[in-house]
């Protein structure tokens, strides 16, 4: 979601921020600011433009320094605006709302008594010049200041309640920057370039990326001291409440830049639908046969002890684990049960200590999801994996197992690529329980590895229906709302497809299970409504074509991805587009990708902003 990169150095730095931020962009955000140590003063630029427009602002204000800190914002509290965007200064008490104080300081997260301490504060003269959480931050910090900046935050983080990634620098202490978390995502950066004696903090490796390769992947609780040539490490002991220094390992990371060329295609979210038989390929590459050792060093042993599966996840997540409990329950025989992240920390359940807890993420940063994993481990369930797209991720260091998709950098808001992947490795985790179980033949694993080896090539002939999608699209369009069906194994992909549709072309498109149409969603059928129905040619279509005529019967448009030999054909009022073949078990990984390129290409034609989509973030490292 929201991106920090911070720096102290003999240099400028002010470019290696706003690279930084550049590389962070594909999050999303609404607002963006840099501040520096300045000439003995604070200055900062903010803008509720793109980076680049930052960029230009610093360069004709003259900022530049060698200690500064810089964010990209996406709204939570106060609208998004100028006086809303970070950097946050402090104001000294009684100090007027639009001074210049000696604290900046920017944040990730929430601050949930934000309230409660922004009154506090008030009462002791300190103004407000936003409606966010974060400047009750710098004001605290301030309050608590007395002449040692590191002594402030660690006075100042017990305060907070919620969660924070925090770097904050003083007036009065220039090649300093102090930088903290818990519950957000933050690294430090050792600095490499000879003579400078530099040293960086960012929410995510990647916006380091050309600047260092030295990682330190800080820890909940932690904070990190960056002087000139030096950093500290210190982490607040949950017993005692007392700050102690910890020594954390040093990571050699090749970040992904997040400034891919594009080459010939028009977006990224085009050009990582069209990456989708390489990723998968790539994901699929160490895979030589079917083992629980996969999924790491005592896979078997964990496998052999657990009864059943518990997926957490969020959004198109969700969905690749909604899909995943079809494969699990009808080929590995293990119960299954598949939970929003976000619900389920929230509520009651029955803990089973001999559950497999799963998580599913892109980012393996996923606020919500990180909270249900810990959230299950405290109801006393150890077993925990995760299938997640960045090896280096918190999600993948909190787990005791993990499959790595290897699906690359993915820079557009909606997810395609990786979700496929996501599906791979479910597939993978669904084969390894059934052979551990007993449920997977030597004919049936080369069955499965042969139909997986030959999904790449599958997903290709897929990708050149694109034409036909095409055609389609520009009717859609001109529409507000859709319907999207499907069945059994199918209806998470129709979810999925509605979310794509709806996340960058802003029609209102909802799915249903196609035999549910009957109990309220036909109301809405006419001939305005295009019904989207995923048909695969498996145990399930001669009841789709009836949910399917029962939309036609009401005057409904319906648009089929069908399989070769369903024998559904064009007439009017009923569309088809023929799927090159019918993939079984897989069939859910093909019939998804003519949906998302069905939302990309409605959304070109109504000129949305498809990579950045309005009112979106790609990772969601709030609450």
């Amino acid at each position: 979601m929201c991106g920090i990169v911070g720096a102290v150095s003999q240099r400028n730095i002010v470019p290696i921020l706003i690279e930084g931020l550049k590389r962070l962009e594909y999050r999303g955000y609404d607002s963006c600011g840099v501040a520096v140590h300045q000439g003995g003063e604070l200055k900062r630029a903010r803008s509720t433009s793109r980076v680049a427009e930052l960029h230009s602002q610093t360069a004709e204000d003259g900022i530049a320094s060698g200690t500064g800190i810089a964010h990209t914002r996406w709204a939570t509290h106060g609208v998004p605006a100028v006086h809303n965007a970070h950097p946050h200064f402090s104001h000294g008490p009684n100090a007027a709302a639009d001074s210049v104080g000696r604290i900046a300081l920017v944040h990730n997260g929430i601050i949930e008594n934000h309230d409660e301490l922004r009154h506090e504060l008030k009462a002791k003269g300190y103004q407000f010049s936003s409606q966010t959480d974060t400047e009750v931050i710098a004001h605290l910090v301030d309050h608590l200041y007395h002449g040692d900046l590191l002594e402030a935050v660690q006075a100042a983080l017990p305060r907070l309640k919620g969660a924070y990634a925090i770097a904050v620098f003083c007036r009065d202490e220039p090649h300093r920057v102090i930088a903290a978390r818990e519950g957000s995502p933050l690294v430090l950066g050792v600095g490499t370039e000879a003579g400078q004696g530099e040293n960086f903090v960012a929410s995510d490796a990647m916006a380091l990326a050309g600047v260092t390769d030295q990682i330190v992947y800080l820890e909940e609780g932690d904070v990190v001291d960056l002087q000139l040539g030096r950093y500290w490490l210190s982490h607040r002991n949950a017993e005692t409440g007392r700050f102690e220094s910890v020594m954390r390992e040093v990571r050699t990371v090749h970040a992904h830049s997040g400034a891919a060329e594009l080459g010939p295609y028009r977006h990224y979210m085009q050009k990582e639908i069209f990456e989708q038989p390489v990723a998968i390929a790539n994901t699929l590459d160490a895979v030589a046969g079917i083992t629980p050792e996969l999924f790491g060093d005592g896979a078997y042993r964990i496998f052999k002890e657990i009864d059943s599966v518990l997926i957490l996840a969020c959004g198109t997540s969700y969905y690749s684990g909604s899909t995943a409990k079809y494969w699990l329950e009808s080929i590995a025989k293990i119960p299954t049960s598949v939970e929003i992240a976000s619900e389920y920390r929230y509520r009651d359940s029955v803990p089973n200590p001999r559950t497999l807890v799963v998580t599913i993420s892109q980012s393996g940063e996923t606020a919500d999801t990180l909270a249900a994993l810990k959230h299950a481990r405290a109801l006393g369930m150890k077993h925990t994996l995760t299938v997640c797209n960045v090896a280096t991720s918190a999600m993948v260091r909190e787990c005791e197992l993990a499959y790595i998709t290897r699906a690359g950098a993915e820079i557009g808001v909606a997810s395609t690529k990786a979700f496929t992947t996501q599906l791979v490795g479910l597939f993978m985790l669904t084969l390894a329980l059934a052979q551990t179980r007993g449920h997977l033949s030597d004919e049936q694993e080369a069955e499965h590895l042969k139909a997986l080896r030959h999904l790449p090539v599958a997903v290709q002939a897929v990708l050149a229906l694109e034409p036909q999608v095409i055609a389609w699209s520009e009717e859609f369009a001109r529409k507000e709302n859709a319907l999207f069906l499907g069945r059994g194994l199918h209806y998470p992909i129709a979810l999925e497809g509605a979310l794509k549709l709806k996340e960058i072309s802003y029609i209102h498109a909802e799915a249903y299970p196609a035999g549910e149409l009957k109990h309220g969603p036909l109301a809405l059928v006419t001939a305005e409504m295009p019904v989207v129905t995923v048909a695969p040619n498996d145990a399930l279509l001669e009841k789709l074509k009836s949910n399917m005529q029962e939309v036609r019967a009401r005057g409904g448009q319906l648009y089929v991805f069908a399989d070769g030999d369903t024998q559904i054909e064009s007439e009017p009022g009923l569309h088809v587009i023929r799927m090159p073949e019918h993939y079984g078990a897989l069939s859910p990984i093909l019939h998804v990708i003519p949906l998302q390129l069905l939302a990309y290409h409605t959304a070109c034609a109504r000129g949305t902003d498809v990579d950045k989509p309005r009112n979106l973030a790609k990772s969601v490292t709030v609450e």
